[in-house]
């Protein structure tokens, strides 16, 4: 699922900006894979699937990778054929579209693995 969200800068907020509120991240919601939910109003999870353990491994850096060049960073959590994300802005904790523009960043490195 290709998003033209991915393709948005990812903007640093400042300690002035607001957690964004269902009404406002519910439009972001609906342009990224269904992998991903909001829980508690509060962050995003991501379960991506994975026919093996090297691939889910190899996702695991490149979003790693990600994370460096954007200095935004998720709690990853990689298992055989599978990798959990947990992510949110820290510095207003909470949602922030930044954190929607990284899941869809991580669902276009998601689409190189999927099974043809």
């Amino acid at each position: 699922m290709a998003s033209s969200l991915a393709e948005e800068p990812c903007e640093a907020c400042t300690s002035d900006d607001e957690p964004l509120i269902e009404k406002e991240y519910i439009k972001y919601l609906n342009k990224i894979n269904n992998v991903w939910e909001v829980i508690d109003n509060h962050h995003l999870e991501g379960e991506y699937p994975f026919e093996d353990f090297r691939d889910a491994l190899e996702f695991t850096y490149e979003i790693g990778e990600l994370a460096e060049e954007e200095w935004h960073h998720p709690d990853i959590q990689l298992q055989w054929g599978e990798v959990k994300v947990e992510m949110w802005t820290h510095k207003i904790d909470g949602l922030h579209k930044t954190d929607f523009v990284m899941a869809a960043r991580m669902d276009q490195i998601h689409e190189e693995y999927a099974p043809d």
